[in-house]
């Protein structure tokens, strides 16, 4: 059989848990994830764990937080003034906005704390910081 390596373009059946084994995204009911091994479009771990698998395969792999979104930095968190944030918005815990950097390059935040003042927005991925788990089928090569 075929083994998959870098430059296929792969179709993978996945579903992601955190270490208290909370899914936090899956394939399944959906297309397989479809992208090229190699190319960076997954995170490094996700990618290293099916370069080699064949068609039909299964395995679990756990993914560390360096080699998945990385470690949380408190340097991606910056409070602003309220005023800031057009009024129309009702701001909420949890929420997601998009910022765009000095660079004009957009940025996805979430709102961690709101006073009457000031909004606490955190560019850090929402899986920063976390180890990962993934059970992975890969579906085709090519």
């Amino acid at each position: 059989m075929t083994m998959a390596k870098s430059g296929d373009n792969v179709q993978v059946h996945y579903t992601g848990t955190l270490e208290d084994g909370t899914q936090f995204d899956s394939s399944k009911g959906r297309e397989p994830l479809a992208f090229t091994l190699g190319s960076g479009q997954v995170i490094a771990g996700f990618d290293a764990a099916v370069s080699g698998m064949e068609v039909g395969e299964t395995k679990m792999v756990r993914i560390p937080a360096d080699e998945a979104y990385g470690q949380r930095r408190d340097d991606l968190s910056l409070t602003v003034d309220r005023e800031q944030i057009p009024a129309e918005i009702e701001l909420q815990i949890g929420m997601q906005l998009q910022m765009q950097q000095p660079n004009g390059q957009p940025v996805a935040v979430t709102v961690t704390e709101i006073s009457d003042a000031d909004v606490t927005l955190d560019a850090n991925h929402p899986l920063a910081g976390e180890d990962l788990n993934f059970e992975l089928e890969l579906v085709a090569i090519g």
